[in-house]
């Protein structure tokens, strides 16, 4: 039943899985990844500057920033989507983003995507059953005569009824559409699936069955979750490991604990401070987040978040800041965070 797995707000993922990350073993990394697109006028926009980071077994590996800060232009680079401009994703002892044609063809049954709009990854003239079963059959993995058995038990896996497997995907709810990407994702039993928003269109009451689930296949499977979505606490209560984002810089890496209180990063103190929360205390107020965002194709010397800072000083204007680990597991791109 999904209540042995549901999310407690004092008690993230990170609490109830018995590996840390210490322990864990590092299933992606990615290593000095960039990604730039050219633009009219000779510019270049750095989507994803410079990011490095692991993701383990088994575990939820969470990113949020504000829109444009580069969350979907990372995993889709990771994904080979868009080609990368420079770094390295190792998986599995070996560069992918060198992968070509069938070898790179192959690779992609480990590593699958839950898009944002289920409906739109979607071809409306096909059934469920042919929607679920069509990468086992690409991939020679299914007979034709054994479709229906399949795409019966790919629906009981997501705990969608067996009879939907004849239906069209117009014919189902938000929530029962995204469940239908989640089983299409599992068909080919990856080591790591990519949600990207995959939430974030859902009524909230959705939203919980949806997460639950994800975090009973999760124990069930040992699959890892690289978790992109904008409800900070959502991430916070599903993550392991937390990447905070922006302009295209990793600013903030936390391992194994919770965001909302152990952040140090100012960007990420500014996010949480501007969260609705239904529970405000007497006196709490919403702080937003203010400050014009700087242009991604005409970024300034030093941090890229220092024209929105309470802090800054004048470090912060002339010397980009650099990920280090200011505790175990917690690394910072802040001149002004010891």
């Amino acid at each position: 039943m999904l209540e042995n797995v549901r999310l407690h707000p004092h008690e993230n993922c990170a609490c109830t899985h018995d590996s840390s990350a210490e322990q864990a073993e590092a299933v992606l990394e990615v290593k000095n990844l960039t990604k730039k697109f050219p633009v009219e006028g000779g510019k270049v926009l750095t989507a994803c500057d410079n990011v490095s980071f692991q993701a383990y077994k088994g575990q939820t590996l969470g990113i949020i920033g504000e829109s444009g800060c580069g969350k979907s232009t990372l995993v889709r680079t990771i994904l080979q989507i868009h080609p990368a401009t420079a770094g390295e994703v190792i998986f599995e002892g070996q560069d992918i983003l060198l992968l070509k044609g069938e070898a790179l063809r192959q690779n992609r049954r480990k590593i699958q995507m839950v898009f944002q709009d289920p409906s739109a990854a979607f071809n409306p003239k096909m059934r469920v059953k042919d929607i679920l079963c069509e990468p086992l059959l690409n991939f020679g993995l299914l007979q034709k005569s054994e479709v229906d058995a399949r795409a019966s038990e790919l629906l009981q896996m997501v705990e969608l009824p067996v009879e939907f497997k004849d239906r069209y995907p117009h014919s189902m709810s938000g929530g029962q559409r995204q469940r239908l990407g989640i089983a299409r994702a599992l068909s080919l039993e990856p080591q790591i699936i990519v949600c990207d928003e995959a939430t974030s269109a859902l009524d909230v009451s959705v939203q919980e069955k949806t997460c639950e689930l994800l975090v009973r296949l999760q124990k069930e499977k040992g699959i890892t979750y690289i978790f992109i979505c904008h409800d900070i606490g959502l991430v916070d209560l599903m993550s392991h490991q937390v990447a905070v984002m922006y302009l295209g810089n990793v600013v903030e890496r936390l391992e194994g604990c919770r965001l909302s209180t152990g952040s140090a990063h100012p960007y990420t103190k500014a996010l949480i401070k501007s969260i609705f929360k239904v529970d405000f205390k007497p006196g709490e107020k919403i702080e937003p987040l203010e400050g014009d965002i700087p242009s991604p194709l005409d970024l300034p010397l030093g941090c890229p978040f220092q024209s929105r800072c309470e802090e800054c000083q004048d470090i912060c204007r002339q010397e980009k800041p650099q990920l280090r680990e200011i505790h175990q597991g917690h690394f910072v791109a802040c001149h002004l965070v010891k």
